[in-house]
């Protein structure tokens, strides 16, 4: 029986009970409705990098969840490329929010994050119990994906702050619906004090800021 492998050959090297998840940041916005959700996603893009940054100094792993836009011929880089042009609606955005080389990412075909993606195993190799889930949008894809996480048994935070819908309304009450019915805090993410190696809890990552 051949070892198991602990790394996946090196292409997980963390270990975090924490994960942050960025749900199609890297976006063209190439849909009728993108100039409402600009609106919301400029600021939310601010407040995400920050968040970004406090993961990365606590050791937190930071992965790219992202739709592949019917490019079956694409990979992940090239879909940044894509996105950076200057007519790209989206490009701001992603100039803001791109990533590092050390970050991870996971094409997806569908609105889950889960389905019919690596997801599952790179999570479970990271030993990931809790995630945090950001981005675009709170009443789709995120709200999908934290529909399939809570199905697994993760614990669930979506700061209030860090993800966008086309309209405000459709936002918060796709917050109010992840907070009953899949148990996620969505306090907004300058609340918590990220620790990578926090337990988990009912209340969320760790003590609220004072």
């Amino acid at each position: 029986m051949p070892v198991r492998n602990r790394d996946l050959h090196g292409s997980a090297p963390d270990k975090s009970e924490i994960a942050l998840l960025l749900i199609d940041v890297i976006n063209d916005l190439d849909f009728p409705e993108a100039e409402d959700l600009l609106r919301s996603a400029r600021p939310m893009a601010r407040k995400l990098l920050r968040l970004k940054k406090r993961a990365k100094k606590a050791g937190v792993p930071v992965i790219y969840v992202n739709d592949n836009f019917g490019r079956w011929r694409s990979d992940f880089r090239r879909q940044v490329t894509h996105c950076l042009r200057e007519n790209s609606r989206g490009h701001e955005i992603v100039a803001l929010l791109q990533p590092d080389e050390d970050d991870y990412f996971v094409l997806k075909p569908k609105h889950s994050g889960f389905y019919s993606t690596t997801l599952d195993i790179l999570l479970e190799y990271l030993q990931a119990r809790m995630l945090i889930l950001t981005g675009v949008a709170g009443n789709n894809c995120v709200l999908f994906t934290a529909n399939d996480a809570y199905m697994r048994d993760f614990n669930l935070f979506v700061p209030s702050d860090c993800t966008v819908s086309n309209t405000k309304r459709e936002n918060d009450s796709a917050l109010r619906l992840m907070k009953k019915f899949l148990k996620a805090d969505t306090r907004r993410a300058s609340r918590i004090i990220l620790r990578r190696s926090a337990r988990p809890d009912s209340k969320g990552i760790a003590k609220e800021r004072k």
